[in-house]
């Protein structure tokens, strides 16, 4: 689904603390990545998804296509946050025609934003079904957080052919690596710098997310203000392969903290719809899933298997793209331009 509606496609993730890059062609019928290309941006620069200092971020983007050698000037973005609502709701059985014309009196009903500085889409979830109701995915973003991203885009020189929302393009991503998690209620968490985000999927439609401020930026400043290190020693202790003691007491405080959102995410759904069962398990993904002992830490306190997700699992890759890369330290970072990538624009 995407907000608005080649051969190759290019997914822009801009990210508070990290702005990433990927294309995949779609040459052959199977989508093959073809290139992966990362820039960081400087802390406060990009605040809860809000751009702060437009001319850092679109000097990163502009030099990031420069240094990857990408010509396109069409992406594939998204959009996230608490400006954005995704809803399954039931309506009466109606054409897909009749619905757009009432989907705006339904968004009414489920959406608290003024209607009047909204953008709307929706999804019948159930077309073929017979009965007299229908389930419709309805999703809405705040016209300013769409104009926004189109707007610093514009100043790159770049225009989105579409404009996708974060929890739909992590969806893409999984569905193709993890098929078989596409049957009853599991949690994609997205744990990036500054927040994460849990997408709750129920046989495979993403009908909840929930943003934590919780992330791989918490950690960091916990670390430096607790054992006396640099921003620099801290990385190098949450980037790592094993667990260090160092760690432990953030990876339980916080850990606690992303485990309580997590259940709540999950209760709210079980007493606010009609899903079938509770939450069965969790993927993680983002730079924070790498954080070494975490997803122990959660699966301990959830008591469910928790499973760091690789948007590479499925996805053909094409020679050379992790030449100068440590592919196990990237994957975790790309599911969410992946599945943007995965988008063919109309």
């Amino acid at each position: 689904m995407a907000l608005f509606g080649r051969k190759q496609t290019v997914g822009l993730d801009v990210g508070s603390g990290l702005i990433k890059m990927v294309t995949i062609s779609h040459r052959s019928g199977e989508p093959e990545l073809t290139k992966v290309a990362f820039t960081s941006v400087v802390d406060d620069a990009i605040v809860e998804g809000e751009v702060v200092d437009t001319g850092i971020v679109t000097d990163a983007i502009k030099g990031l296509f420069a240094a990857a050698g990408i010509k396109s000037k069409t992406v594939v973005t998204a959009v996230g946050g608490r400006d954005v609502i995704i809803k399954k709701v039931t309506m009466d059985r109606m054409k897909e025609s009749e619905a757009r014309d009432m989907i705006r009196w339904e968004a009414e009903q489920h959406v608290p934003f003024d209607m009047d500085n909204v953008e709307l889409d929706f999804q019948i979830l159930d077309p073929d079904g017979e009965g007299l109701q229908m389930t419709v995915l309805l999703v809405a973003a705040k016209r300013e957080l769409v104009e926004s991203k189109v707007s610093l885009l514009g100043d790159v020189g770049l225009t989105p052919t579409i404009i996708d929302v974060d929890a739909f393009a992590l969806h893409n991503a999984f569905e193709l690596n993890y098929p078989d998690a596409m049957a009853g209620v599991v949690g994609l968490v997205n744990i990036g710098h500054e927040t994460t985000n849990v997408n709750i999927l129920d046989s495979g439609v993403p009908v909840l997310t929930r943003d934590i401020p919780v992330g791989t930026r918490r950690f960091r400043e916990d670390m430096q203000r607790e054992r006396g290190i640099t921003a620099e020693e801290a990385d190098r202790v949450l980037q790592g392969f094993e667990r260090n003691e160092m760690l432990d007491p953030f990876l339980e405080s916080r850990g606690e903290e992303l485990a309580v959102g997590i259940e709540r995410a999950a209760a709210f759904l079980q007493t606010s719809s009609r899903s079938t069962g509770g939450l069965s398990q969790l993927f993680t993904t983002g730079g924070g899933a790498r954080i070494p002992g975490l997803n122990r830490v959660l699966a301990d306190r959830l008591r469910m298997p928790v499973q760091l997700a690789n948007p590479l699992e499925r996805l053909r890759v094409a020679d050379g793209v992790f030449d100068t890369m440590n592919v196990d330290e990237v994957a975790p970072l790309l599911m969410l331009p992946v599945g943007l990538a995965l988008r063919k624009a109309a």
